[in-house]
């Protein structure tokens, strides 16, 4: 979800998500939709520190269709619910997030491992994904499909999405876009890629997918690849 200035969040406001979206309830089931198709969801750790009661789980997106969601895994032959991957170089993380209690993966680096592995609840899982200062993410999706994730949904937020960008692992964009101009002033207000340069350098270029409309809200889906 990205406002029509392309700003996604802002961070000294409490669900600024909401707020950008106008609490749409198309965008909703759109998000429940994807992570009902999903085998894992991906956040980074920025995301998951500013949804402290985040599950990330299809019902908890749109609870209206929480039977239709459960329906389509079942016909997908999926689990019941969709796992969650956190990614976290060790400096940025809350052991206490609700979301760890259900079978959650941890990836992280060597170093950040071991603290992280006696913090974290017996429901979550740390995997080390490799040696150094920041997570591979090429090596963390590789460990992710060796679990049997072939659907990998990411939700970010914007510097997880950049890296992922960065290192050719986006398939598709869905993306919503609210009727809003949100600005930009003093405070930092996050656009939806952040903390790479893709123009002039790397361009990136997407083909549009489809297109659907409810009332001012746009839905929009991209093949980045």
């Amino acid at each position: 979800m990205q406002s029509i200035d392309g700003v996604v969040s802002i961070p000294e406001l409490p669900r600024s998500s909401a707020v950008i979206s106008g609490e749409s309830e198309p965008d909703r089931f759109v998000m429940g939709l994807l992570r009902a198709c999903a085998d894992v969801v991906v956040v980074g750790a920025g995301t998951m520190l500013a949804s402290p009661a985040g599950t990330w789980l299809p019902d908890r997106a749109y609870p209206p269709a929480a039977a239709g969601f459960a329906d389509l895994r079942r016909r997908r032959g999926r689990p019941e619910r969709p796992s969650v991957a956190f990614v976290t170089a060790g400096t940025s993380f809350d052991p206490a997030h609700p979301a760890l209690e259900h079978d959650a993966l941890v990836l992280t680096t060597t170093r950040a491992a071991a603290r992280l592995r006696s913090a974290v609840p017996s429901g979550g899982e740390v995997v080390a994904v490799n040696d150094g200062d920041r997570v591979d993410l090429r090596l963390a999706v590789d460990r992710l499909r060796e679990r049997g994730h072939t659907t990998i949904l990411s939700e970010g937020g914007p510097t997880l999405f950049g890296s992922l960008l960065a290192a050719g692992l986006v398939d598709e964009l869905f993306l919503t876009v609210s009727p809003v101009l949100a600005g930009r002033g003093s405070r930092p207000r996050l656009p939806l890629v952040e903390g790479i340069e893709l123009l002039p350098a790397a361009p990136l270029t997407a083909r549009l997918l489809s297109l659907r409309r409810h009332e001012d809200h746009l839905f929009v889906r991209y093949g980045l690849r």
